[in-house]
């Protein structure tokens, strides 16, 4: 179509109509396509981001594929749960109850020198997770943490004569703790 003939066309006044409604649509249509083409890329991005995550699990051994018939199943090598471990322990917490049971929890533990990382490692989580430092290795809770501690045991690689948990009816001269804690 020419100049002219758009012009010509312009001047009917029912063909202003028409081409203004025909201009919508053509505009709606392109912005629709402008959106679906943000909304696959963005999908590309996000397949992408997963493909790369997916590559480095199995390129540094983390999780094993095994295939049953035509079936793809994924599990965590033990590196694999390890790592995993390390983002529980960075969420963990000891909930407290309602009712305090009147009962310590005590953790003791006993580390190498020639394992100073770990035990410093594990010393910075006790003090994380709020406890109170009876003595350089004995630590103390009034709500139960056993659960807590297995997973900071497994975390560390310690074995249970490393690493103790005793529950005990009463400590003497317990008053700095029931203040530490806002208990009675």
């Amino acid at each position: 179509m020419t100049l002219g003939e758009i012009l010509v066309v312009a001047m009917e006044p029912r063909a202003n109509y028409t081409m203004r409604d025909a201009l919508f649509r053509y505009d709606d249509y392109k912005r629709k396509q402008a959106i679906a083409r943000v909304k696959e890329e963005e999908i590309k991005k996000e397949m992408k981001k997963f493909n790369n995550a997916f590559y480095y699990l199995k390129r540094n051994n983390l999780i094993k594929i095994e295939y049953r018939g035509n079936q793809m199943y994924f599990s965590l090598t033990e590196k694999g749960k390890k790592k995993a471990g390390k983002y529980k322990i960075d969420n963990l917490k000891i909930k407290p109850t309602k009712k305090w049971d009147k009962k310590w929890r005590v953790l003791i533990f006993d580390i190498e020198h020639a394992h100073k990382a770990k035990r410093e490692g594990l010393r910075g989580k006790i003090r994380e997770l709020g406890l109170y430092q009876l003595q350089k290795s004995v630590w103390v809770h009034p709500y139960e943490f056993k659960k807590e501690m297995n997973l900071l045991r497994d975390f560390f690689g310690l074995g249970a004569n490393e690493m103790k948990v005793i529950t005990a009816s009463e400590i003497e001269n317990d008053e700095p703790i029931r203040e530490f804690f806002d208990l009675e």
